[in-house]
């Protein structure tokens, strides 16, 4: 059997196994990979939000210290600014388009924190900015998750119809020059809010990313399999002919 091993056709196709082999082999390391670094972010995530929330007034609030605090529980007390809100599109929920709708804050120790208030669905033209709740008056006690603003080109907004930006950025928010550089998801306000959707805390699941590891395992395994089985078969088949009639006068010959 292994003699066929040393014809140019066997030779390659076992080099096309081995190939084939090598690459769901990385396929699947790189998918426990991903599994791994999905598995340490619900991890953090679920402590993060089980911690109780912290006074945003005891944290650094510079960048270099809120680095890495993302999903941190919060809670702060100020004042919404009306006049500083917008929203971010293109963020659907529950398999519908909408916007998120951002509000500063002027907290009382007297730095400005952008909220996420929360979700506002889309209307038929994606361009139009929707009405806009409005946010309660006079001081409101604020508790959510720190998230981080994102960092994009500074012509993301281009185009946009006024009152919308591309992201949750904070070269594209209107100018606060003492907005921190995290904003807050809101999980609840008293007063309460009303017109709009809290929005969830995100299900992080990496069973999806080992099942695509295994599936890659269980490919490798089938080529082997294959090779195996097409190599013993064809070894069988020649040693059939040669053990026929016809094939041993055709030896003869």
């Amino acid at each position: 059997m292994w003699s066929l091993l040393r014809t140019r056709r066997w030779a390659g196709f076992t080099a096309v196994v081995v190939l084939a082999i090598v690459a769901f082999g990385l396929l699947s390391a790189w998918q426990w990979s991903r599994a791994d670094q999905r598995r340490a972010e619900r991890v953090a995530l679920q402590t993060a939000v089980a911690t109780d929330p912290a006074p945003l007034a005891s944290l650094d609030l510079s960048a270099e210290a809120l680095t890495g605090d993302d999903w941190r529980a919060v809670t702060t007390m100020g004042t919404y600014l009306p006049d500083s809100q917008v929203v971010v599109r293109k963020r659907p929920l529950d398999a519908r388009n909408g916007f998120w709708l951002m509000t500063a804050l002027r907290t009382d120790p007297g730095p400005v924190v952008w909220v996420n208030r929360g979700w506002l669905p889309a209307g038929q033209d994606a361009l139009s900015t929707p009405d806009l709740p409005a946010p309660p008056a006079g001081e409101v006690l604020v508790t959510g998750y720190l998230r981080s603003l994102e960092i994009t080109g500074a012509d993301a907004n281009d185009g946009l119809p006024a009152g919308q930006i591309a992201a949750p950025a904070l070269n594209l928010l209107p100018p606060l020059p003492d907005a921190i550089p995290d904003y807050i998801q809101l999980s609840a306000s008293r007063p309460e809010q009303e017109g709009l959707v809290t929005l969830p805390i995100p299900d992080i699941d990496e069973s999806r990313n080992v099942s695509y590891a295994i599936q890659w395992l269980l490919f490798a395994a089938v080529a082997i399999a294959g090779w195996f089985f097409f190599l013993r078969r064809e070894a069988q088949e020649d040693a059939e002919r040669a053990a026929s009639p016809t094939g041993a006068d055709a030896g003869r010959g």
